[in-house]
């Protein structure tokens, strides 16, 4: 299988990149063509797939997220959309990508990472990536009214006003991703596009999912640093207990603890990582690619 190369920045091309929406579909149930038509699939995102037959038949998507981290970018690369139809399995296809993209990449970066089920903790090592620990920031409320408001995310100039507000806002994650406001948008125009507020009395945006008693708040957008114990406190008396989805910048009244990754398991390659896990930090979730 000498003869195999591992194709990359064809998000522009209709035929591949429809091939590879195909495998997606296939392997996690989506595709990533409303991304892309809503001009948020940027050069940040570069699948780096294998085709035969015609058809992309193995990828692994590098997603190229820097970091602002006390007062210092770091450049990291998260791999993601690990997937190969069955019938190319066991071929050592997602073994010819990874060395691909480490040639390419690595030695141009401050770190990579990725997140994996629990069955494949066995496989990633063989890259040289290893396990890390993640922690979360959690506290209980008690509210006697509701200050949010669903904001209907239907609309192309509301997208447009929020991605700007991402960019030009106050950043209220500690470890938080830096000029990939299309990463968000992924989330905010599809998955999550049901779960966002506005609270009229701060002017702040919020991305969170409410379950039961808790609601777990993935991301504050707003022109100013809001005070995260009054949003906890805005989602009403049914709401006990909230987990925030990234690292607060001040952290007073929150709890800190290891976060459960259940089948998330995050691994990582570098040198800086030590330093993640000791300042207790997380990925925020919705820079998940």
């Amino acid at each position: 299988m000498s003869e195999i190369q591992v194709i990359s920045g064809y998000r522009d091309n209709e035929e591949l990149r429809l091939s590879f929406n195909a495998l997606a579909k296939k392997t996690f149930g989506s595709n990533f063509e409303d991304w892309y038509q809503n001009g948020y699939w940027t050069d940040r995102y570069n699948p780096h797939s294998i085709m035969l037959d015609g058809k992309i038949v193995a990828n692994v998507s590098v997603n190229r997220t820097d970091f602002e981290w006390n007062g210092e970018v770091k450049h990291l690369i998260q791999l993601g959309t690990v997937m190969t139809y069955k019938e190319y399995r066991n071929q050592g296809l997602i073994r010819r990508i990874m060395e691909a993209i480490e040639a390419e990449y690595y030695d141009q970066v401050d770190g990579v990472y990725l997140f994996a089920g629990n069955n494949v903790l066995e496989f990633y090592p063989k890259f040289g990536l290893q396990t890390i620990k993640q922690f979360e920031y959690v506290k209980d409320v008690a509210s006697a009214v509701c200050t949010m408001e669903k904001v209907d995310m239907s609309q192309r100039e509301k997208w447009d006003m929020i991605e700007e507000l991402i960019r030009s806002g106050a950043r209220h994650s500690s470890f938080d991703m830096v000029d990939n406001s299309q990463l968000n948008m992924f989330y905010l125009t599809k998955y999550m596009r049901n779960d966002v507020y506005y609270n009229r009395e701060l002017g702040a945006y919020v991305v969170a999912e409410v379950e039961g008693d808790t609601v777990v708040i993935n991301q504050v957008i707003a022109k100013s640093l809001q005070d995260l114990n009054r949003i906890a406190e805005g989602f009403g008396p049914e709401v006990r207990h909230v987990v925030l989805g990234f690292t607060p910048v001040e952290v007073t009244g929150f709890t800190v603890r290891e976060m459960d990754q259940d089948d998330r398991t995050m691994h990582v390659l570098g040198a800086w990582w030590p330093e993640f896990e000791e300042n207790k930090l997380m990925v925020p979730l919705l820079a998940h690619a």
